[in-house]
């Protein structure tokens, strides 16, 4: 059965839409953990920042792990719903479709530079009801900083073949499992050989990157919440914690901690 799609209208977040005239609104949002948004789309592209808690976008057949002090850009016109994995603080910027940062219908996570969290807190505070040479300069500088700002996904892509939906679907509900490829192979009723190719063809990775990219997620609500790294580690099938903060930081730069302060 296909999932409804909701349009804009019914999940709007904004009062007033982005314009030529005004490309860009801002507001603030509070959503309770466990909160979810159903597929919908927007006529406009969208630029959301986590201010504090943490969020799942589901878009482009990928999950998308949105941490605290990080923004997600969804193109215009592209389906995502949102789930909140704990009690978050958003800034949903719409954003006017003929000025989007970015081409294409990608979805990236951003890490936002201090200057862009100047502007858009500056944003937000101005009166929306004056339309004024001081805010068409910071909506320039805001289009202007964003395509600046490092991407630093942690990307779940999830597949369409059901035999590698059922191994993806039992690795997400449990991601510190040690199974190898063969023995998932023996669960789903594929090869090895085949579970291979499928990772390659439709996920464009192998199973242990895939895999990887699954603990950080599940790695991301959990930090930010204040677990240990040490018990984190162990919960995502990790040997020790310098083995988990290694590929941590081999993934984004730089160590868990500095990640999320």
């Amino acid at each position: 059965m296909a999932i409804p799609i909701v349009t804009h209208t019914s999940v709007d977040w904004q009062r007033a839409h982005p314009s030529a005239a005004r490309p860009l609104v801002i507001s603030g949002r509070d959503l309770r953990a466990t909160a979810m948004l159903p597929p919908h789309r927007h006529d406009w592209g969208q630029l959301t920042y986590a201010v504090q808690g943490v969020m799942r976008v589901d878009a482009n057949h990928s999950s998308w792990i949105v941490p605290p002090q990080r923004a997600i850009w969804i193109p215009p016109g592209v389906v995502h719903a949102v789930t909140v994995l704990e009690n978050t603080h958003l800034r949903p910027m719409c954003v006017y479709a003929g000025r989007a940062p970015f081409a294409g219908d990608d979805c990236k996570v951003l890490e936002l530079s201090p200057l862009l969290r100047e502007l858009l807190a500056a944003l937000e505070a101005h009166d929306r009801a004056e339309q004024s040479p001081r805010e068409h300069l910071l909506m320039e500088m805001i289009l202007d900083e964003v395509p600046r700002c490092a991407v630093r996904a942690v990307r779940v892509p999830l597949p369409a073949d059901k035999r590698l939906q059922a191994l993806c679907d039992a690795l997400i509900a449990e991601p510190g499992a040690e199974m190898t490829l063969a023995d998932w192979a023996g669960q789903v009723g594929a090869s090895e050989r085949t579970l291979s190719r499928l990772f390659e063809r439709e996920l464009g990775m192998g199973f242990g990157q895939w895999r990887q990219q699954v603990r950080l997620a599940h790695a991301a609500p959990l930090i930010a919440a204040g677990m240990p790294l040490s018990q984190v580690a162990a919960e995502l099938g990790y040997t020790s914690q310098s083995a988990f903060s290694a590929m941590f930081r081999k993934t984004f730069g730089c160590s868990p901690s500095a990640f999320f302060r």
